[in-house]
């Protein structure tokens, strides 16, 4: 996406301002306020969009599954999910820029010993509902049972349940802050962060969209980004070889 065409312009941004979709509910991508957003997804959508030459226009969500709607409801041009097979049926993906873990958290004297040991009979687990983890757990777990919420550690609380699933970040520090809480290793899954857009774009935009995210994790910038905004550089993710 080194000198935009016209084409390109009005694919990616019919309105001539590129709508770019956050979701704040998750704090490693994005940070601040709807007034005032921050963070990778911030950085990149503000890249995006001077690539392209227009302005751009923060559309801001505390969910994913909000700020997917947004997308799939052609509200936002572009946004900032995990890519998954259900979103995949709207949302056509980059490569990912960022890699973060899916963990589970569990009352520090249960019996669990692994993340393996979560799938049992009666086990409950919290969710956020519609989160990449929600999306993965529905389909990976056999035996135990998903219970969605607002968020996954209220749920999991309200309602006493056995384990809760979350980002690690996130998890980590209210585990730190609850005593009686302790994290199960490892992770469950691996949660690849990707730039999307609607599937009714041009192929050729699409491939030039992913050409621009792979070559800004490959420059440092996703990692200089995610620096600046105070998370690990080291979530950027592989270069695709």
């Amino acid at each position: 996406m080194t000198s935009p065409d016209a084409r390109l312009v009005h694919d990616l941004a019919p309105t001539g301002v590129l709508r770019a979709s956050l979701n704040l509910g998750n704090p490693v991508l994005a940070q601040g306020t709807p007034e005032e957003p921050s963070g990778i997804t911030v950085d990149l959508a503000r890249e995006v969009a001077a690539r392209l030459g227009v302005p751009v226009r923060f559309l801001c969500f505390d969910a994913a599954r909000k700020s997917y709607a947004a997308m799939a409801e052609g509200h936002a041009d572009l946004c900032f999910l995990a890519v998954d097979p259900d979103r995949e049926k709207e949302v056509a993906f980059t490569p990912p820029y960022v890699h973060i873990e899916g963990v589970y958290a569990v009352p520090v004297d249960s019996g669990f010993g692994t993340a393996g040991d979560v799938d049992r009979e009666g086990v409950r687990v919290g969710v956020k509902k519609g989160s990449a983890y929600d999306l993965h757990l529905t389909r990976a777990l056999r035996h135990a049972t998903v219970v969605r919420g607002e968020e996954g550690v209220d749920v999991f609380h309200a309602e006493d349940l056995d384990v809760a699933a979350g980002i690690r970040q996130p998890l980590t520090a209210h585990v730190a802050r609850h005593p009686g809480l302790r994290l199960l290793e490892p992770a469950f899954m691996t949660i690849r962060q990707a730039v999307g857009t609607t599937r009714e774009r041009r192929p050729e935009t699409i491939r030039r969209l992913g050409e621009l995210v792979t070559g800004l994790v490959a420059s440092g910038f996703v990692a200089t980004s995610l620096a600046r905004s105070h998370q690990d550089p080291a979530l950027a993710a592989p270069v695709p070889v």
